[in-house]
């Protein structure tokens, strides 16, 4: 098994108001000199912003912002701007995140070219009920019955006057174009999917309702072993390696305790993301510690970002849905165990 190492809390909440419930969740990125790290921090009620915060070492913080980045405008995000992804694509910088409206939690995007000025493009995943969703996505069989478990709310069609949708989350794009195209991650749960596109303008729900047509033709990875057996999402964004797509993902398992969320690990085709090349069979890394395993959700280790430095691969995440830590291990030790592991 691959050796990983806790190097322990990197942040934790302050005595601010955007902030006092907790921080968790960060997308990562190595950027010049620095690290910057966009971290969720959720107010009281819940209430969700995206804090900021630059690192000069993978574990050694020199800047923190005393007020968010990036905070709820808009009537999609009203009750939340959460669990932040980012990667730099050419000259401009790719954010997504959850939006959160109180009833339905969406992927959104955000795109900078400094990493300052923030403009939001929206929702970009699909905005439909559940019906519509299991009409189109069932014209080529009929899905995974898990589908209906997570999807269907219980038949509630409305919720504060909004309608209740299918909750599409963890939108992570991939960090090139690939064959000329942007390619992105995100998750209707139980399965993680993938989309092609040439542009961000080609999100319409036009696209959508064709995609949805070839849905099953769109899911890139599946629950397979015990750790991750209920469902799975995009975590960190890819990572390109000589191997292949370094996929880090959350898998999350029922116990009589609830949901565990563990991190896991995957690799993919270069030139075709959709081609699962291998899997690691166990959690590269799991609740243990005492803030993994207490706090606001309790047995949550949720990876979001990563950076590599020589060989060593940094994955920060979420734990216990409270505060930010940090996990190591040697990328060529990973991607030797993977090749164990081939599908």
């Amino acid at each position: 098994m691959v050796v990983v190492k806790k190097e322990g809390i990197v942040l934790e909440k302050r005595a601010l108001g955007f902030e006092w419930d907790g921080v968790l969740n960060p997308g990562v990125i190595s950027y010049g000199d620095f690290i910057h790290i966009f971290y969720r921090a959720v107010a009281k009620h819940n209430y969700s912003s995206i804090g900021y915060a630059k690192f000069i070492s993978p574990l050694e913080i020199a800047e923190r912002m005393d007020v968010p980045v990036l905070f709820p405008q808009f009537d999609y995000e009203e009750h939340g701007v959460e669990d932040a992804r980012i990667v730099k694509i050419n000259d401009i910088f790719y954010l997504t995140y959850c939006a959160f409206d109180g009833v339905n939690a969406l992927g959104a995007l955000a795109t900078s070219s400094d990493l300052i000025t923030w403009e939001k493009h929206g929702i970009i995943v699909p905005q439909m009920m559940f019906d519509e969703f299991k009409r189109l996505a069932e014209t080529k069989g009929k899905l995974n019955e898990k589908y209906y478990r997570y999807n269907e709310h219980e038949r509630i069609r409305e919720r504060k006057g909004k309608k209740v949708l299918v909750w599409d989350k963890n939108v992570v794009f991939f960090p090139r174009k690939i064959n000329g195209k942007l390619h992105f991650l995100h998750r209707i749960k139980p399965d993680i999917q993938i989309v092609s596109i040439n542009d961000i303008s080609e999100l319409t729900v036009e696209f959508w309702q064709n995609y949805l047509l070839q849905f099953k033709d769109n899911i890139v990875l599946a629950p397979k072993y015990k750790h991750e057996i209920s469902y799975i999402g995009a975590g960190c964004p890819p990572i390109e390696t000589d191997a292949g797509w370094l996929i880090i993902y959350h898998g999350v398992h029922d116990t009589v305790k609830g949901y565990v969320y563990t991190a896991c690990v995957a690799l993919f085709d270069l030139e075709n993301p959709q081609k699962e090349i291998a899997r690691l069979p166990y959690p590269l890394f799991q609740p243990e510690l005492t803030w993994e395993i207490k706090g606001e959700v309790n047995n949550v280790c949720f990876p979001s970002g990563a950076i590599i430095q020589a060989d060593t691969l940094y994955i920060y995440y979420g734990g216990a849905d409270s505060c930010i830590g940090c996990a190591s291990v040697s990328l060529s030790e990973l991607l030797a165990e993977l090749q164990l592991n081939l599908k």
